[in-house]
């Protein structure tokens, strides 16, 4: 799709953007916490789960947004939906509204997409479905959840992409211990490889595919997410004209001999006179400037 084919798609998209999309986000991981309280049994039948799915059970494809990341301190819950909603809304300032929306939903799609993709390996190595929803006995690899595709990896993309585009901005862990977002990025980047390198070919797919908005738009702005590719563009082409008035400015000497045309870049021991005794201003070298023939 050429650029201005996806300008006029931006056009007619972005006024369907959602703004304070972080805060919709929140609120649905308050009701699902809530339905964890009163109803547990009930998240099994909001998993994303391929196999009911595609035998008509198609409010699974929305429902498992309302499942939260798990946790059992309250704490530490409200702790990181408020840093999650806090980088959240400076992500969408930075990118924008559009951007933002887009980087979310594609997030979800690609989780979704993620899903069946694991599903079909399901298939293809002869597994068999539970009477728990969701979960599937593959052969060698013991058991699979796809539980695992959760709206966990879509917070996780939002802290990735602040940890891109404002790497150097300091957080309060746990309101306590301010450390600057790249660092807190780099340990959960490390924590992924853990994770990927212990887990199974499932891991591999559930990560991979949650993180694959990150990842493409990583790529995409060539490790400035924090800029759109028009901003990069102007920021090469800003550059690109700094070097060249540079270069100018170097080709412009202050001093030059009028007999062996030598200038000030040709050497720092260099020293340069003008002579009195030349009609006009004409300027000469340390050895030229009393061997020098006088011009009347």
């Amino acid at each position: 799709m050429n650029r201005s084919r996806r300008n006029r798609l931006k056009w007619k998209l972005q006024k369907y953007a959602v703004p304070n999309l972080t805060m919709y986000l929140i609120i649905c991981y308050g009701i699902g916490y809530v339905l964890q309280m009163i109803a547990p049994t009930i998240f099994f039948y909001m998993t994303l789960d391929p196999y009911r799915i595609l035998r008509g059970q198609i409010w699974r494809l929305v429902t498992w947004v309302l499942i939260p990341p798990e946790s059992s301190n309250i704490i530490f819950v409200l702790i990181m939906l408020y840093l999650y909603y806090s980088l959240g809304n400076l992500l969408e300032q930075i990118w924008g509204t559009y951007k933002y929306n887009l980087y979310i939903f594609s997030g979800i799609l690609f989780t979704i997409v993620g899903a069946f993709v694991l599903y079909l390996y399901c298939v293809l190595r002869g597994a068999m479905p539970t009477t728990t929803p969701g979960l599937y006995v593959v052969g060698r690899d013991g058991l699979i959840y796809f539980g695992q595709f959760s709206t966990y990896y879509i917070n996780m993309s939002i802290f990735l992409a602040c940890a891109a585009s404002i790497p150097n901005v300091q957080v309060l862990l746990m309101f306590l211990f301010p450390i600057k977002v790249k660092w807190l990025g780099i340990i959960y980047g490390i924590m992924l490889v853990v994770n990927c390198i212990q887990g199974g070919i499932s891991t591999w797919i559930v990560i991979g595919f949650s993180l694959l908005n990150f990842i493409i738009f990583f790529i995409q702005s060539r490790g400035r997410m924090q800029l759109s590719k028009g901003q990069v563009k102007m920021r090469h082409e800003f550059k690109r004209k700094m070097r060249s008035a540079e270069f100018e400015h170097r080709g412009v000497t202050k001093h030059k001999c009028a007999i062996c045309g030598r200038t000030e870049q040709d050497g720092d021991d260099l020293e340069f006179r003008f002579c009195s005794k030349c009609n006009g201003n004409y300027e000469y070298c340390q050895n030229h400037l009393f061997s020098h023939e006088h011009i009347k």
